[in-house]
């Protein structure tokens, strides 16, 4: 047996500053992958890795992220504030280094487009940028915030407006069949994985 290891809250608590967020960050599982794009009233775009998106509801169709404080400048939140769109854009095995950098704390006028290979996309009258390199594609309009006060941080809740992947990759039943899109996830703040679908079950019922 595996010997274990306890850290307890008050442990937690006396770590030093990297090493909590990196435990933290990490223990809580694979999380998704993903691209928001903006594009701000003045015209300037953003793109930056988000690994808190969550589906909230499907009717209606409502996806959440979370943003951390807003004590210091934040563009994806002042951008969809501002306007009210946004774009969610899976993050592939292809574009991984790249999609990882937009992390990086550019000022607002600088477009992490500009500082990557990735390229914004307009699809038709959507507002707000695509990355041209996801497969997985979703253009959101925003519906509500809603702060959580523990640590400051704000649930963003958006509505689908659009669904872009290739036709191929959807079953019958509307599953997308996300292996086919080689969509990564993330654990930590920094480690990629390419995740591979061990099963597929009917719905669950009760057993009599």
């Amino acid at each position: 047996m595996l010997k274990e290891k306890i850290i307890t809250r008050d442990a937690l608590e006396h770590l030093d500053y990297i090493p909590r967020i990196n435990l933290v960050n990490s223990i809580t599982g694979y999380k998704s992958a993903s691209l928001i794009g903006t594009r701000g009233k003045e015209g300037g775009l953003n793109v930056a890795v988000f690994s808190s998106v969550t589906h909230v509801g499907s009717n209606p169709p409502l996806i959440g992220f979370i943003v951390r404080p807003t004590t210091v400048a934040r563009n994806t939140y002042d951008n969809i504030k501002a306007t009210g769109f946004y774009t969610i854009n899976h993050i592939n095995e292809q574009i991984v280094a790249d999609a990882h950098h937009t992390s990086a704390k550019y000022p607002k006028d600088i477009s992490e487009f500009d500082k990557t290979a990735l390229n914004p996309e307009f699809r038709g009258n959507f507002y707000a940028p695509y990355v041209q390199e996801a497969v997985v594609k979703i253009g959101l309009a925003f519906r509500e915030e809603i702060p959580i006060k523990l640590n400051g941080t704000l649930l963003i809740i958006g509505e689908i407006q659009e669904i872009i992947f290739p036709e191929l990759y959807q079953k019958e039943d509307g599953f997308v069949d996300l292996n086919a899109a080689k969509t990564v996830c993330i654990s930590g703040l920094d480690a990629y994985h390419l995740p591979q679908q061990l099963a597929r079950f009917d719905y669950a019922r009760p057993k009599n």
